[in-house]
């Protein structure tokens, strides 16, 4: 192909001194198009929640669990948020946002001693890990001094990454290999060891909350080969999850809970205070309930305590988001946690639970009620 060179333009000496000129000012006064588009967009669109899902393979490959949870996360509103982590979708056979930091094969002490998790969070920049982590360190013998004290480092380096991280910790799946006799008995010890260690470890800033992934957990019905949840496990899962996660989640952005009419069951009427309950999740032998308190005084509180008392012999087990109390009768007593008692006027904290119903059956139901504590005048 032939090129035709063109003659320069020639441009008289006098413009060619008054472009130069004006050329500092012309680029003072139009910045680039894309600092200006992100400068708009930082100022107009909040940023999402992103959660880390931590663990090993019950976690990554395929952790179909994270699969259900986000569903149903998305299918109660909570649609700003992102799923994030090094690793992408493993497996899973329906749709949703697949990224986790899921090793399959990782100890968890290994990863403490080894310093993998910086390089992870700075990657991902997560505002919640959910973890679920220690299942190869009880296979392998590890004891639980040691797997909570990897537990404690992790911890630091997630507040190192985010000082405001919130941190959801399970007590593991149950585990009954046929080539560990003594894995189960193991899961047992280290998970009784695991809500000491939250209470310790938990701040008002970036608090640490157990979610209890063991109780009705069944390896014979809920895993293929008595480690990793089938479908039915997943849905377990996912469903000992979402309480806890979406707690954690702006109040606005999903359907955390309706408040309720006043006269319906668990509202003790016109008080500075009134709490209401929801099953959430019912399964054979228990089931999962939320009870949304509300301040509805025309002043702050500085905390609340809630009375629950489920019908049928029912008995609250597990807490999160408050601290439990069980009296011989079954009543259960929750006080808010350190970082969900200051209410404002019209506020509300939402508690989760999950009751054994091993003696009744039927519809879940509870009265609950609830006081406020210094109330402002």
């Amino acid at each position: 192909m032939r090129s035709t060179r063109h003659s320069p333009i020639r441009i008289p000496p006098l413009l060619g001194l008054l472009a130069v000129l004006l050329l500092p000012f012309t680029i003072a006064l139009a910045p680039p198009a894309s600092a200006a588009t992100a400068v708009t967009a930082k100022g107009t669109a909040a940023e999402p929640v992103r959660i880390m899902p931590l663990g090993d393979s019950i976690t990554g490959s395929p952790g179909c669990w994270r699969a259900v949870l986000w569903n149903r996360l998305q299918n109660a509103g909570y649609t700003d948020i992102d799923f994030v982590g090094t690793l992408g979708p493993q497996g899973c056979g329906q749709a949703h946002d697949g990224d986790n930091e899921g090793h399959g094969g990782e100890l968890v002490t290994n990863v403490a001693d080894q310093n993998l998790l910086p390089a992870r969070l700075a990657a991902t920049l997560p505002d919640i890990v959910v973890m679920h982590f220690g299942t190869n360190d009880v296979w392998s013998s590890v004891s639980p001094d040691r797997i909570l004290a990897a537990y404690t480092k992790l911890v630091g380096q997630m507040r190192a990454s985010n000082p405001d991280m919130k941190i959801l910790v399970a007590q593991i799946i149950p585990m009954n290999p046929g080539t560990c006799s003594g894995c189960a008995q193991r899961v047992v010890d280290f998970n009784a060891r695991i809500p000491a260690w939250a209470q310790a470890t938990t701040t008002s800033r970036s608090p640490v909350s157990v979610v209890d992934q063991w109780t009705g957990f069944d390896t014979a019905a809920d895993t293929h080969d008595g480690v990793h949840p089938n479908s039915s496990g997943d849905n377990k899962i996912a469903a000992r999850w979402y309480p806890a996660l979406s707690a954690l989640l702006e109040p606005g952005s999903g359907d955390p809970g309706d408040p309720g009419d006043p006269g319906d069951p668990g509202d003790p009427g016109d008080g500075p205070c009134t709490a209401d309950f929801r099953a959430v999740n019912v399964w054979q032998g228990g089931y999962q309930g939320e009870v949304t308190v509300t301040n509805t005084s025309a002043s702050a509180v500085s905390g609340w305590t809630a009375t629950v008392v489920p019908t049928g012999g029912a008995r609250l087990t597990q807490v999160w988001n408050g601290t439990l109390s069980t009296a011989a009768d079954g009543t259960a007593t929750i006080t808010n946690a350190n970082w969900n008692g200051t209410l404002a006027p019209g506020a509300r904290a939402t508690f989760g639970f999950i009751a054994d119903t091993s003696t009744t059956s039927g519809t879940p139901s509870a009265t609950v009620t609830c006081t406020a504590r210094g109330v402002a005048g």
